[in-house]
Formats: structure tokens, sequence, C-alpha cells
């Protein structure tokens, strides 16, 4: 068993995009492809995913002491230190379930596409660590490893199921065809696509409207996605109390994540579309004419100025709000610069509608803030059973992401009962 979880792990710590690319090839021969054409649609999504990822780490690199520095400047003393998705992800993998999940998954995948009970094929297998992370909470609450296995299988079919919800949303605005979003994260604020509908239809609320196409009509060459980059970046590195340099240096770095997060994706998109038809051929050969989604990383929503817009406004709003909120106790750290990935479907549903994804998007990230606060012991006693170094000075931990995911919550809570 040990030397199977260090296969595990060790296959994991190649990254996303190493798994990508492989999983990719694997897929295009399956689906009948020469080994040729499969290799260079693998080849190309691993480019295009170690361009985003190169995107995602200018934003988290200067988010991160950004954010750092709104909080030590307000003075906010929070007992509850959020550890971000990173150590997140570590603590679920250190655990004893871990070895069961990707196997587990992609058979639970595999038979709800046999029997039609899902769209989506999910090759995004790294974020199978949300699943992980449940049914590692699920056996530190329970210690039962079947109960805990059960729980990362109803939180993955949950998953796919809201994947294949919103992936025509997906291909109409985020011009995705053939992708759905089953990343763990984003789904735990599929809610708030029903928030957006109810302001939808406030009279005047439904009339306030900002996205990148009004503000540019508006303003012209002011409008554009990088100028909102720049102005929103220098805005936060005010908030923190940056000097003027470090100001204009986060304003250029927001801008450049405007402009070269739609570049990466486009390439994402050249490796993904032959793979996305040759699977719909092949199925269709076997199964009749059936749709068919290929689930990846919510990072490829990115790429749409409105998500990085939005997630900017709220990474203010959420300091905020945990320091305003009564009864929250987890200060906002490592997860804020995971805000883009959790709004996507928020700013999707307000067709990229800037003041209605803010509004909902305060909403649904005031309820994370209580969720992951109800679980830091249980999310504390896990990393502490995985030998997770604890932050100095910290009681306990937890986390946006996960610690906040709705439903991770509502599983552990329902399972809870069996402690």
């Amino acid at each position: 068993m040990d030397g199977f979880v260090n296969f595990i792990q060790g296959f994991l710590d190649l990254g996303a995009t190493v798994i990508l690319p492989v999983a990719i090839f694997l897929l295009g021969l399956l689906f009948g492809q020469k080994p040729g054409k499969a290799f260079r649609s693998g080849l190309t999504i691993g480019i295009a995913f170690v361009g985003i990822f190169l995107v995602v780490d200018l934003l988290v690199n200067n988010l991160g002491p950004a954010a750092q520095g709104m909080v030590d400047r307000l003075g906010v003393e929070l007992n509850v230190i959020d550890v971000g998705w990173p150590a997140s992800s570590s603590i679920a993998w250190a655990s004893m379930v871990a070895a069961f999940i990707i196997p587990l998954g992609l058979l639970v995948n595999v038979l709800m596409l046999v029997t039609k009970t899902t769209k989506t094929m999910n090759v995004d297998i790294w974020n199978f660590w949300h699943y992980t992370f449940t049914a590692a909470m699920v056996y530190v609450a329970t210690s039962n490893l079947f109960l805990s296995l059960l729980a990362a299988v109803i939180f993955q079919v949950v998953c796919l199921k809201i994947a294949d919800w919103t992936a025509p949303m997906v291909s109409e605005f985020y011009d995705l065809p053939g992708v759905s979003i089953a990343t763990g994260s984003t789904i735990s604020y599929a809610p708030g696509i029903f928030l957006v509908k109810g302001l939808q239809k406030l009279p005047g609320v439904n009339k306030w409207n900002a996205d990148p196409a009004t503000i540019e009509k508006r303003f012209g060459i002011l409008g554009e996605s990088m100028f909102i980059g720049l102005v929103l970046g220098a805005a936060i590195g005010l908030l923190a109390g940056y000097g003027i340099g470090d100001v204009i240096d986060i304003g250029i770095a927001m801008a450049a994540v405007m402009v070269l997060m739609p570049r990466m994706v486009k390439i994402l998109m050249e490796g993904l579309l032959p793979i996305s038809e040759s699977a719909r051929e092949w199925l269709n050969k076997r199964f009749g004419d059936r749709e068919i989604y290929i689930g990846l990383d919510a990072a490829v929503a990115l790429g749409h100025p409105s998500v990085i817009s939005t997630a900017l406004i709220l990474v203010p709003i959420t300091v905020a709000l945990a320091i305003i909120l009564p009864g929250n106790a987890l200060l906002p750290f490592g997860d804020l610069a995971t805000i883009p990935f959790i709004v996507a479907f928020i700013v999707g549903a307000a067709r990229g509608n800037i003041v209605h994804s803010v509004i909902v998007g305060t909403i649904m990230i005031a309820i994370s803030l209580y969720l992951a606060t109800d679980v830091a012991p249980l999310f504390t006693q896990m990393a502490m059973e995985g030998n997770f170094t604890m932050p100095e000075d910290s009681a306990q931990i937890s986390s946006i992401d996960q610690g906040g995911n709705l439903i991770n919550w509502i599983i552990i809570r329902l399972f809870g009962i069996f402690n």
C-alpha cells in the first residue's frame, strides 16, 4: 500500500502541465487519432497550461503580498488562518484515503459516461484533490473508510452534474465549445447562478450594468481590459499601502494578466478541439448521437476580462467582510488569489456584468467565510494528523476554497451524523 501511495503522490507531483498532456495523448489514441496528431494535441494543451499557470503565478505573486499588506494595515486579528488551496491540497493528499481517490474517481466517471448519467469526461485529474479533501475530512470525523470514499463519490457526482448543467454557458459565454468545468472550488459557487437570475429580475437593479464591452464603448481606449487591469491593480496597491513604484508594478502586472490570459486560452482550444471532435465521433459510433464535454480546470475561464475584474474588486471586499461579519474567525489570505476561479460561474451567469457579479460574489464569499470558520477545528485536526506544519501564531487553519466549499460542508455535516 505504501508503494502505491508513493506512486500516486509521485504522479501528482508532476503537476497539471504534465498530467494533462499525458491524459490528452492517451485519450487521443483511445479515440482513434494517429499518434502524431494525438501527441500534438497533448503537447499544445501542455504548452497552453504552462502559459496559463505562469499568468496565474503572476496574479498570485502580486495579489498575495498586497492582501497581506491590507490585512497588516488594518490590524486585523482573527484566530483561523486561511492557508490557501496549495496547503489544502497537500493536506488532502497526505491522508491515508488519498491512494483510493484517483482510480475510484476514474471508475465513477467511466460508469457515469456509459450509463449516460453525465456528459463530462473529466481529464482534470489534478483537481481530484477536492474529492480527496472531502474524503479525508469525513475520515477524520468518522474513522470509517467506506463512508469517506462514499463522500468522495458524492462530491464527484455533484461536480459532474453541475459541470453538465453549466457547460452550455461555458460554451456560449466563454467561447469554449465542448468544454465543461468540474473544478470543486468553482462548483461550490454554482448556487450563485440563481442569485444572479434573481438580481436580473429586480426592477432598477437589473439595469445596473458594467461589462468590458460597455466600459470600452463609454471610455474608449481607457476602457480596454488592459487599462481596467491597470486601474484595479493600482487601487489594490494603494489599499495595501504601497509606495508609488510598487503601485505601478502591481497595476502593470494586473494589466498583463488581462492581456495574456485570453491568449493562453486560445492556444488551449487549438489543442483541445481535435480531441473533442474525435471523442464525439468515437462515442457517436458506439453509443449513438450524443453530446460529450471535456472537463478542464477552471483556469480556462480566466481568459475573460470580467472574471479578473470581478475578482480584483472582491479582494478588498473579502478582507472587509472578514472584519465586519459577526462570528467570522477566518483571516483571508492564501485563497484571495483563488477568487477568479470561484467566481467563474457567477460571471458567466451574469453575462460579464461586473456589478451583478460583485454583488453575488460578495454574498457567496460571506457564506464561505462562515463555513470555513465552522469546519476549522476539523480542518486543523486533519492537518495535524497529516504532519502539516502549522503557520506561526495560528490556533486553527482553514481555507476559503475547500474549507468554505458549500458542497464539501453539506457532505461533511451529513456524514458527521455517523460520528
